[in-house]
């Protein structure tokens, strides 16, 4: 299938689903005019079930199309490093989605944090005129491309190769701040830039994006989840602990279990309920969980990528068997964490917050003023400049 028709398969396919949203009409338009191909590399990466392997586009124009047009929820691998992925074009869905939540208007000066291949800083300088988007990559290679990109597609867009984790560019104040890589902390400078009244979608925990509007003192910022997806780690943060079995067994070791019990809770519903995978990632940040099934049921892994490991066999009555080392109870944490997800009534991703300061950041269920809530960081996130 041609570029046209793969373009116009995934409009359709987002006007199916409703994901073009009614609140940002110039949304649909600015991805017309500039299309995601238009700011792809020639090779793009494909799993294979057992490594990234390459998709070029000269030896293989339809291939390549598919990686790119493969659905509203589809990323395009861009770049490996080391084995696994470490640029993509985000899905168009999510893109889309982010953009909306930004609630971005001509002439707002914007900041594009993390800009790739500059597809992002695009759409935005389509939207909020020339010479009012910023857009920084710790990548000297990516910005490069990106530069290259937005310059032939005729947009006035400053591309930097910076850390935007340390300081605004030019020291400049911004209407909207948008980030394209996950944050577990946002950086204060972040805040600074976007300033009283100022808005910042970042995507938080590798799960969704958060929009987050400053106070009017400017001394902190409170938003809400926005919506769902996956997005490539912050270059700048500590490595994330290795998902999957590999991590699993790095943690966990030979040693014997320190601990174990009976659980009678089935754990289904950690394999396919994304609403309690979010809450139990906002509950216990730092867990790694993986599943798997056999004919005894839905067993789980568990581990905080430093010593403490947990695993929940199943028994094939409905139930499983909890063991657990590493010295913390990292297994009894999900657990209560579980219940307490009960106890408030099963929320969804979009009835959390999150508020950061400058002394710390938490996040909260159904208000930031009032009802539960989970410390993030007690330290400041960068220091204020």
């Amino acid at each position: 299938m041609d570029l046209l028709k793969r373009r116009a398969a995934l409009d359709a396919a987002m006007q199916a689903r409703g994901d073009w949203p009614e609140r940002s009409p110039w949304l649909r338009e600015a991805v017309a005019a500039l299309p995601r191909d238009r700011f792809a590399p020639e090779r793009l990466w494909r799993w294979d079930g057992h490594a990234y392997v390459p998709v070029d586009r000269q030896a293989d124009p339809d291939g390549w199309n598919g990686e790119l047009y493969a659905g509203p929820d589809a990323a395009a691998v861009t770049q490996v490093s080391g084995g696994l992925p470490s640029s993509s074009l985000s899905a168009q869905g999510v893109v889309v989605g982010m953009l909306d939540s930004l609630r971005l208007e001509p002439g707002h000066r914007v900041w594009d944090v993390g800009g790739g291949q500059g597809w992002n800083a695009a759409l935005a300088a389509w939207r909020a005129g020339p010479g009012r988007v910023v857009s920084t990559e710790i990548d000297p290679d990516l910005a490069a491309f990106a530069r290259e990109r937005l310059a032939a597609a005729g947009l006035e867009v400053e591309t930097l190769t910076a850390d935007a984790t340390t300081a605004a560019p030019g020291g400049g104040r911004f209407d909207r701040v948008i980030a394209t890589y996950a944050v577990e902390q946002v950086p204060w400078t972040w805040i600074e830039a976007a300033g009283p009244g100022g808005r910042i979608v970042y995507p938080w925990g590798r799960l969704g994006h958060v929009a987050l509007t400053v106070a009017a003192d400017g001394r902190s910022a409170s938003g809400w989840v926005q919506g769902l997806g996956q997005f490539m780690a912050d270059r700048t943060a500590a490595v994330p602990p290795v998902a999957g079995a590999g991590g699993y067994r790095a943690v966990r070791g030979e040693g014997p279990a320190d601990a174990q019990r009976p659980v009678g809770r089935d754990l289904a519903p950690l394999e396919s309920d994304w609403d309690l995978r979010f809450a139990l990632r906002v509950a216990v940040p730092d867990a790694v969980v993986f599943t798997g099934r056999d004919e005894d049921g839905v067993s789980a892994w568990v581990h905080d990528g430093v010593a403490a490991w947990a695993m929940f066999s199943a028994t094939g009555t409905g139930g499983s068997v909890l063991f657990q080392g590493g010295g913390r109870r990292i297994g009894e944490e999900l657990m209560l964490a579980w219940e307490r997800w009960e106890e408030h009534g099963r929320p969804d991703p979009y009835e959390y917050g999150i508020t950061v300061t400058p002394e710390r950041q938490f996040a909260w269920l159904n208000s930031p003023d009032g009802g539960p809530r989970w410390v993030l960081s007690q330290a400041a996130p960068a220091a204020s400049r």
